[in-house]
């Protein structure tokens, strides 16, 4: 059973920078696409970034607009870690940030939908304020 583990969370001031970090439980992360999501109180669970399989897609990553040039995904398959660079951070950024993983053969581009996700972290909390 997979399993995630997410890092990193904390309060940050307007502007400022965060790293948050998902690691996975599995021998071969590479297997896998992964996804950052962000849930605020009162709305819907929202995708920030995923990234798919280096190995059969290229690592490619797909923003929403919100976060795009701001937030930065990677994913170090050797440590079995993946990365979220969140610079620019707003106060609309608040929220649980939570890591997914799916089977990277489903999709040659990873998507931004949870219930594309089989696996989650249990989140982490990012407070942007000043």
């Amino acid at each position: 059973q997979l399993q995630l583990v997410e890092s990193g969370g904390g309060l940050v001031q307007p502007g400022g920078p965060l790293r948050l970090s998902c690691a996975a439980s599995v021998f071969t992360l590479d297997y896998y696409a992964i996804g950052w999501f962000r849930q605020a109180p009162g709305k819907e669970r929202e995708g920030v970034s995923c990234i798919s399989s280096s190995s059969s897609s290229g690592g490619r990553t797909v923003y929403p607009d919100s976060v795009k040039g701001r937030f930065t995904i990677s994913r170090d398959n050797a440590k079995n870690t993946v990365y979220l660079e969140m610079n620019s951070l707003k106060p609309d950024d608040t929220a649980v940030y939570y890591c997914a993983a799916t089977d990277a053969r489903l999709f040659r581009l990873c998507v931004l939908l949870p219930g594309a996700y089989d696996y989650w972290g249990q989140g982490t909390q990012v407070t942007v304020s000043s």
